[in-house]
């Protein structure tokens, strides 16, 4: 087996940790060494995997009493049943079921029917006859994948980050990755009921102020009529928050201003934003506005 890896030193807690004592160990962890916070930390994806990789055992009730049981050492059973009929030899027969995690994960996990997907088959030879077995198929069906839509508004979509989604009577912790877009799936491996994968299908709900599209960002800026026509800065909504931009005079109904670089993250850069301007009127008139309003209208009598 790889070299041991203790999970709960990796997350900071007891051997005799609740669940919720795990989870909030867990949050405060993948907030930390998340790698979009720890921009140009080369160990920090690492110690982010480390620590998903912990959680995800710990977390999970069956993995974690596999692990208390055999992976301080003691050989997993299916190694021990071909320990007792000499010299079996094992394989997995879904290895990318386990990509991502450590090899201590993958001996630990990747031969247990139900843990990840994957299954170890052995073959001995007793006495001129080829035996095949799976220690772990007690004729119980295999898991099964689960999908599931997962709703969530735009800006929490861009921001990324640990959030807590329900699954039947089950609280389960997800890290969201940066910018993830609408329509894209997110695999939960071994977290669907029964031990398959919960398989999540993104949906963008609507947004009053943002409109995705690609890697553009849309939104409508609405500016009095006098801002209109005779120019100045204004307050621009971003998925990073307003910023001032400065607005051409005479823009009218329509114009579209362009944010380069405020758009949708993208796999080089982000995406631009469009800002389209909406001039408006106040719906109700002081005397003194009225007044002008009605001097504005004589002027341009005069002109016409």
């Amino acid at each position: 087996m790889a070299a041991f890896k203790d999970y709960y030193k990796t997350l900071g807690v007891a051997k005799d940790a609740g669940l919720e004592e795990i989870r909030r160990a867990f949050r405060k962890l993948a907030a930390k060494h998340h790698p979009d916070r720890n921009q140009g930390d080369k160990g920090a994806e690492e110690r982010f995997k480390e620590i998903n990789e912990a959680y995800t055992v710990l977390s999970d009730e069956e993995k974690r009493k596999f692990y208390d049981q055999y992976g301080t050492g003691s050989p997993p059973p299916f190694e021990q049943a071909a320990q007792q009929y000499g010299g079996a030899q094992f394989r997995d027969a879904s290895p990318e079921e386990f990509a991502g995690f450590s090899d201590f994960f993958q001996s630990l996990f990747g031969g247990s029917g139900g843990f990840g997907g994957g299954r170890a088959v052995y073959s001995s030879d007793f006495g001129g006859r080829s035996v095949r077995s799976d220690p772990f198929d007690f004729g119980a069906p295999r898991p099964q994948n689960v999908e599931a839509r997962l709703d969530m508004g735009v800006l929490d979509a861009y921001r990324g980050g640990p959030t807590s989604i329900r699954v039947g009577d089950n609280s389960l912790e997800v890290t969201i990755p940066k910018g993830t877009r609408d329509g894209a799936k997110l695999r939960l491996r071994g977290q669907a009921p029964g031990g398959g994968d919960l398989i999540l299908h993104v949906r963008h709900l609507p947004s009053p102020t943002f409109t995705v599209e690609g890697d553009s960002v849309r939104v409508k800026l609405r500016v009095p009529d006098y801002l209109a026509a005779l120019g100045g800065t204004v307050r621009v909504p971003t998925l990073d928050g307003e910023v001032d931009m400065t607005l051409p005079a005479g823009s009218s109904s329509g114009r579209v201003l362009r944010l380069r670089g405020q758009g949708w993250p993208t796999a080089d850069g982000r995406g631009d934003e469009f800002a389209e301007v909406r001039v408006g009127v106040p719906e109700q008139l002081s005397a003194e506005q009225r007044r002008l309003y009605e001097e504005l209208r004589g002027l341009g009598q005069d002109t016409a």
